[in-house]
């Protein structure tokens, strides 16, 4: 019998709240706060927080914090705009840390 595989799924490491999706990573070759970080198109179940501009390795950005929608963990931050013309393929884009998600069943 052929067993069913889903996508392959990102949760949240305090509470395991699914918050990205493997197939959505653009990028793993990011640096967080707290080390190694990916970069992702899409988030889900995190509540985004305050916009503020924010001096980051690549330039000045505008970010808003990202946290999760059942612990409030900080998992990372939203790039809401970016000032150099080579970053704007950020914007709208997401930063989850390494340390602060695990993979769920797989």
């Amino acid at each position: 019998m052929a067993e069913l595989v889903g996508p392959r799924v990102y949760s949240c490491c305090n509470c395991r709240n699914h918050v990205c999706l493997h197939d959505d990573i653009i990028s793993k070759a990011f640096q967080g706060r707290n080390g190694r970080a990916f970069l992702f198109s899409h988030a889900m179940n995190v509540v985004v927080g305050a916009k503020e501009d924010r001096q980051l390795m690549t330039g000045l950005h505008t970010v808003a914090d990202i946290y999760c929608n059942d612990c409030r963990e900080v998992l990372g931050w939203k790039y809401e705009r970016a000032y150099e013309e080579t970053q704007r393929y950020k914007e709208g884009k997401f930063i989850f840390e390494k340390s602060k998600i695990v993979k769920e069943n797989w």
